[in-house]
């Protein structure tokens, strides 16, 4: 008995190592793109990651795979993979590439209200406060020095209406992801097929629109072998906790990836953030957790009738 709940701590552990490697993902992917170029960059770090996933979570056995799953999970998590990548890999400054990744974070909350809109999720009335403030938090973050700020906010938007558009985008399609994965996928994992996919419209991307100059180094090396590591490895690790692991600690834990994220990226980017840019970031989270808070209260009630 003790060696099973033992077993069960260390895979809730792995679990939770897998937040701490996507936390580091946004420094890293922006680090590899002021190498490699955006796409470029990117196409290299999903190529890595590839092979990771390959070794670790295996080649999935596609003909097991329901069709709508196949077709819409392919679609969607290319597309959201390329917005993620890109919007960082874009984005004019270090600083701009950690504003751009708290708008990506909405997607926790995006997939909370698209769950009650279109699987039948019960939840109480936390939900709308729990909305507004993610979305308050985003325009904190984006407000600059000043917090709330409107005219700051729609300065630094059109400063990169690409990546800024690209992470929203990002938000929107995981949400989606999510509630396609939670009605098809039946317990089918095609994780790593997924990457194989990004990795090759990243490159058809890349040779597309002519290349692009790469600077080969022994630290750019390292820093993608780093991102594509930190990729890799923390899906393969969020795959074991969650199947062997606690749920209820990972997805607890999980909402506080945007705060992790940005302490990592602000080290690894060497940009200082604001006060009022934590500020921001602190109300993402708690929105998220309001969202999540409101759907499991409703759920404790129904289970205790």
């Amino acid at each position: 008995m003790a060696h099973l709940k033992d077993k069960h701590t260390t895979m809730t552990l792995i679990g939770l190592l897998a937040i701490l490697l996507w936390g580091s993902i946004v420094g890293l992917i922006r680090s590899v793109s002021e190498n490699f170029g955006a796409t470029g960059g990117a196409a290299l770090i999903y190529s890595v990651a590839s092979v990771i996933l390959l070794f670790t979570v295996g080649f999935p056995r596609l003909s097991a795979f329901p069709r709508r799953y196949l077709i819409w999970g392919s679609l969607l998590f290319v597309t959201y993979e390329l917005c993620l990548s890109l919007s960082i890999g874009y984005a004019h400054t270090g600083r701009q590439a950690i504003e751009v990744s708290m708008v990506n974070y909405l997607w926790p909350t995006f997939t909370l209200v698209a769950a009650i809109a279109f699987n039948g999720q019960r939840a109480n009335v936390l939900i709308f406060p729990g909305v507004l403030v993610s979305m308050l938090g985003i325009i904190w973050v984006l407000g600059g020095d000043k917090g709330l700020n409107i005219a700051e906010m729609a300065a630094n938007i059109k400063d990169n209406p690409l990546s800024y558009g690209l992470a929203f985008a990002g938000a929107v399609i995981w949400a989606t992801y999510s509630i396609v994965t939670a009605k098809f996928a039946r317990g089918e994992n095609g994780i790593t097929f997924f990457f194989m996919l990004v990795a090759l419209a990243l490159w058809t991307k890349y040779l597309l629109g002519g290349g692009g100059a790469m600077n080969v180094s022994i630290s750019s090396i390292v820093t993608l072998v780093l991102a594509a590591s930190a990729m890799g490895f923390g899906y393969a690790a969020w795959n074991i906790g969650i199947l062997h692991g606690n749920v209820t600690v990972l997805a607890g834990a999980s909402y506080f990836t945007p705060i992790l994220s940005a302490a990592l990226a602000t080290l690894i980017l060497h940009a200082p953030l604001s006060l009022s840019f934590w500020q921001g970031t602190a109300m993402v989270c708690g929105g998220s957790i309001l969202c999540w808070a409101a759907t499991r209260a409703k759920k404790r009630r129904l289970q205790s009738t």
